[in-house]
């Protein structure tokens, strides 16, 4: 891992830093940090993220906008379902080691569409299906009335996620054990604009 940089935030901090910023935004009154032509020129010796966030492609859920963060703040990863394979890990693995990040959230969210289409057994075309087959495991899991099963089953997709991401090896178990690394998961809900922490 990489030496520490002097001033980072905690895990912990990090994780107040965000949710902070995420009540500011469910209530319009965000700060807009770090926007400006300053903070793009700091930015060009280098990129010091405090945290993490493997979020959905869902165009509704940008993750900068919902914790009310700005340039260089966050190191985002978003693919439909928020679901990893060895690209999205080595993504977050580059994050953690190299610019020693301290914090990973998994941020599932309500009314997830790839989550909807598994859970009504969808027909999927091309490589579609590959979502459908990283889903599916997880909503085996899930029992809940109809109206409930799809964030039910987003909350536990990123629950198992963010497991999967601790257990992951070598790097990232490694530096959650050594070196603190947080990795929870969370929920955004699209009716209220607020972030759950599940874990």
């Amino acid at each position: 891992m990489s030496k520490p940089i002097p001033g980072m935030l905690t895990g912990d901090q990090a994780l107040e830093r965000l949710i902070e910023g995420n009540k500011r935004y469910a209530m319009s009154r965000q700060k807009h940090p770090h926007q400006g032509p300053t903070r793009r020129a700091e930015l060009c010796g280098g990129q010091n993220p405090f945290a993490v966030i493997l979020g959905c492609a869902d165009s509704r859920i940008p993750p900068e906008l919902i914790f009310d963060q700005g340039l260089g703040d966050l190191f985002v990863v978003r693919v439909a379902g928020n679901i990893i394979d060895d690209v999205v890990l080595g993504s977050i693995e580059y994050a953690a080691l190299h610019l020693c990040t301290p914090l990973i959230i998994v941020l599932g969210h309500s009314q997830c569409g790839a989550i909807s289409a598994t859970v009504q057994g969808e027909e999927f075309e091309g490589h579609l299906s590959s979502l459908a087959t990283a889903i599916q495991p997880v909503l085996n899991t899930i029992q809940a009335s109809p109206g409930e099963r799809v964030d039910q089953t987003a909350k536990a997709n990123a629950k198992m996620i963010s497991e999967k991401i601790r257990q992951s090896t070598p790097v990232l178990s490694r530096l959650v054990g050594e070196a603190g690394l947080k990795v929870i998961a969370a929920f955004y809900d699209l009716d209220t604009g607020l972030v759950e922490i599940l874990i």
